[in-house]
């Protein structure tokens, strides 16, 4: 099932596409794509009205797509999670996934502006797999319980300010918390429908040309070993976002590719979770 939310920025509305690429209008069921409606088990829900055909249909043309899950309470991040990327940085594989956060606030729907920050010499692109958090995760036992508290996947893009990251005192989150700077969707994609979340292909390109062409399967950690890691040291509540890493070819790496200016046109796809194209603009 493919959650989204559409309307303008503040005032999305909840909406489903059935098997057919038909949006449904969720307002009868819920106010918003929220951590309550996911952890409240709203997805069982709308895939029961949408069987029963109780959801009228809405019209998507000419509206702006939001991010697909409203108000995350926190957006954690995997970094150096490909070999491939790690080695394009001149960075040995880490022996434990490496963490950190981003402002809540970078997130953005998957075709917004991005703004590229003032004083920015290095902004810098990264397609990530995502996964939203459906129950509570603390303290999991293991991997394999990953899986009952994972609401679904989505496409995100961890802009970085790779000056602001690696030159400007050492700690990450300044390169990765500038506003815009996490756009996310276009849906929330229920794990029923991704399947098997180390088997998916994973795209991004710059004014047309690619950049980035890797795959899930190559993650260092995988997705099951990142959510169980992270409940070890934090607890992941429902509506949080984690990012998952990225495969090499990000402009930071050993191929010569140019950092992002404004008027840039970047497009991510993940399959089966759909495709974000946002225009660079200037803060």
């Amino acid at each position: 099932m493919r959650l989204l939310r559409v309307g303008p920025a503040g005032a999305e509305r909840p909406a489903v596409l059935d098997a057919d690429d038909v949006a449904h209008d969720l307002t009868p069921l819920t106010a918003d794509i929220d951590g309550a409606f996911l952890a409240g088990g709203g997805v069982d829900r709308v895939r029961q009205a949408l069987a029963d055909g109780l959801l009228p249909v809405v019209d998507l043309a000419g509206q702006r797509v939001g991010a697909p899950v409203a108000r995350p309470g926190k957006v954690v991040c995997v970094g150096l999670n490909y070999a491939d990327h790690a080695a394009e940085t001149g960075t040995p594989p880490p022996a434990e996934p490496v963490v950190f956060l981003k402002a809540v606030n970078t997130v953005v729907g998957p075709d917004d502006a991005v703004l590229v920050p003032r004083g920015s010499v290095k902004t810098d692109y990264e397609v990530e797999l995502a996964v939203v958090i459906g129950r509570t995760a603390r303290y999991l036992d293991s991997q394999a319980d990953a899986d009952g508290v994972i609401a679904g996947y989505a496409i995100a893009d961890d802009v970085t300010e790779r000056a602001f990251q690696h030159e400007r005192g050492g700690t990450w989150d300044k390169g990765k918390s500038c506003e815009t700077f996490n756009p996310l969707g276009p849906w929330l994609v229920t794990p029923d429908d991704v399947g098997d979340p180390q088997d998916l292909a994973m795209r991004l390109w710059v004014n047309g040309e690619p950049r980035q062409d890797g795959h899930t399967k190559n993650m260092i950690f995988g997705v099951r070993h990142v959510v169980w890691y992270l409940s070890q040291f934090m607890v992941l509540e429902p509506g949080d976002v984690v990012n998952t890493g990225t495969p090499a070819g990000v402009a930071f790496g050993a191929n010569d590719f140019p950092y992002l200016r404004a008027g840039d046109v970047v497009e991510a796809e993940i399959d089966g979770l759909g495709r974000q194209r946002h225009v660079l603009g200037q803060a």
